[in-house]
């Protein structure tokens, strides 16, 4: 069974970490743009990041045989930043319309403070102008009045539910999710949002439609395979392998090709691999004997 893990950071990950997500059937990534741990103080920051994502991150996916998609913003850790927010807003359109972009994401909720608001709205606006679909963040602190208020502000933008995919949810905020026609993702982590364990129990409650799963991996305590992990937990708990399929390939596979920049036929075919390939001189090879697989 093919996976896709529709939310991960592999800015933050190792080569090790590809080669485990690859052997574990892991095919395909959407990584999403978030902030470094740190604020960053100039937006050439924002801008040398958001190249990496569409060029190097890319190409260091592929030496691994994994297709590696983004989704671009400005997050709404760093729309507090008075001195970075309009540059950033400003920044965002020379990306989107690049390929592997498939949303305008991570948008929405820290705080929920009126910056945070506004910069939610505006990356609204650019999603709607580039026809791309929008990956939510909710807050880590105060989980349902956050999506509460994200779910309104949807409605009042009159954003099309079915291009939203609202992220970090629990049990409090999935049936308000799947009760306003978007998308539910959830990030498995190892001792905080939601465990495998509980996963299958709202798979379980709840069905497959329109559910997703991820493992948000970044550079903090988290791992980047609690996609395959929380299948195993499934088939373990007795989930039918098409429930499977469904919430680990072609509900993610679904919503990005809503971009129009998913090649479905070519996301069906192996990927090759040609780890003698370099990026700006470049190779992920330490004087390994190079993958080749065509």
């Amino acid at each position: 069974m093919k996976l896709f893990d529709p939310h991960i950071h592999m800015t933050s990950r190792t080569t090790d970490d590809y080669q485990a997500m690859a052997a574990a059937g892991i095919v395909a990534v959407l990584e999403p743009a978030f902030w470094l741990g740190q604020p960053r103080t100039h937006v050439g920051s924002f801008e040398d990041y958001f190249a990496s994502l569409v060029g190097w991150e890319r190409f260091r996916a592929s030496q691994f045989g994994i297709r590696h998609f983004c989704a671009m913003a400005l997050n709404p850790k760093e729309a507090n930043d008075p001195n970075l927010v309009d540059w950033v807003l400003a920044l965002l359109p020379r990306y989107l319309g690049k390929d592997g972009v498939v949303a305008v994401g991570e948008i929405g909720f820290d705080e929920v403070t009126p910056s945070e608001e506004r910069c939610f709205a505006e990356q609204l606006e650019l999603a709607r102008r580039f026809e791309l679909p929008v990956l939510v963040h909710t807050p880590h602190r105060d989980k349902k009045r956050g999506t509460e208020r994200t779910l309104a502000m949807l409605r009042e933008h009159r954003f099309p539910e079915e291009r939203v995919l609202v992220d970090h949810n629990t049990e409090e905020t999935l049936p308000l999710v799947l009760e306003s026609g978007g998308w539910a993702g959830h990030s498995i982590y190892p001792r905080t949002k939601m465990d495998e364990e509980r996963m299958v129990t709202l798979v379980q409650r709840h069905g497959a439609e329109r559910i997703l799963i991820n493992s948000a991996a970044d550079w903090g305590v988290s791992d980047p395979l609690k996609v395959p992990k929380t299948v195993a937990r499934m088939r373990e708990r007795g989930v039918d392998e098409e429930t499977i399929e469904t919430i680990v390939w072609r509900n993610p596979v679904a919503f990005f090709a809503q971009s129009g920049r998913l090649d479905l036929t070519e996301l069906e075919k192996p990927a090759t691999i040609d780890q003698r390939e370099l990026w700006e001189g470049n190779s992920v090879l330490r004087g390994q004997t190079a993958v080749v697989r065509t």
